[in-house]
C-alpha cells in the first residue's frame, strides 16, 4: 500500500455528472465504487475513480425527497450493480440502467433501509412455537447384592 497516493474531491452538479464520468473514462480512470450518504435532506454521492494509485471522487447531493439520477453504465457497464443497490437501499431512482433488478437486487425486511434519516422499523418476527421442558427422570443405579461388586459393566470389566 502507498500511503503517499492522491485523493481528490470535486463536488459537481447533477447536470453535469455523465459529462464528468465520460471525461473520467477518456482519461482512462476506472470506476472503484459509488457510494451513498444519507443526510437529513439530501443523499449524497460519491463517485470514485482511480488511475495510477490517484483516487478522484466525483461528489453531488440530490434531494432526498425525489432523489433521481442519470445511470453511468452507457459508461461504465459494471455501475449498474452500485446503482441497484442506491435504489435497493437508498431509494435513489437511477435512470436508464443497463440491468435493472427493479427492486431485486437485495432481498431486505425493511424496505429502502437508508432511504431515511430515521431508525428502520421492521415487523417483529413471529415467535417460535412454545417447547415443553423435557420430564425430569431419576435414574438409580442397579442394586447389587455384593456391595463391593460394581453396578455398572464398564466398570466390572465386561
Amino acid at each position: 500500500m502507498t500511503s503517499g497516493a492522491d485523493q481528490t474531491f470535486e463536488t459537481v452538479p447533477l447536470e453535469a455528472l455523465l459529462e464528468k464520468v465520460g471525461e473520467m473514462r477518456k482519461q482512462g480512470y476506472r470506476l472503484v465504487q459509488i457510494g451513498a450518504t444519507r443526510l437529513p435532506e439530501h443523499v449524497e454521492l460519491t463517485y470514485s475513480f482511480d488511475r495510477d494509485l490517484r483516487l478522484a471522487n466525483l461528489r453531488l447531493q440530490v434531494p432526498a425527497a425525489e432523489a433521481r439520477v442519470p445511470s453511468i453504465s452507457s459508461i461504465y457497464w459494471c455501475a449498474f450493480l452500485y446503482e441497484n443497490e442506491m435504489h435497493d437501499l437508498f431509494n435513489v431512482q437511477v435512470d436508464g440502467m443497463a440491468v435493472d433488478f427493479h427492486g431485486h437486487l437485495y432481498e431486505t425486511t425493511v424496505k429502502f433501509p437508508f432511504g431515511s434519516t430515521k431508525a428502520p422499523v421492521s415487523k417483529p418476527a413471529p415467535a417460535p412455537a412454545s417447547v415443553q421442558p423435557a420430564s425430569k427422570t431419576t435414574v438409580q443405579p442397579a442394586a447389587s447384592s455384593n456391595p463391593a461388586q460394581p453396578t455398572s459393566t464398564l466398570d466390572s470389566g465386561l
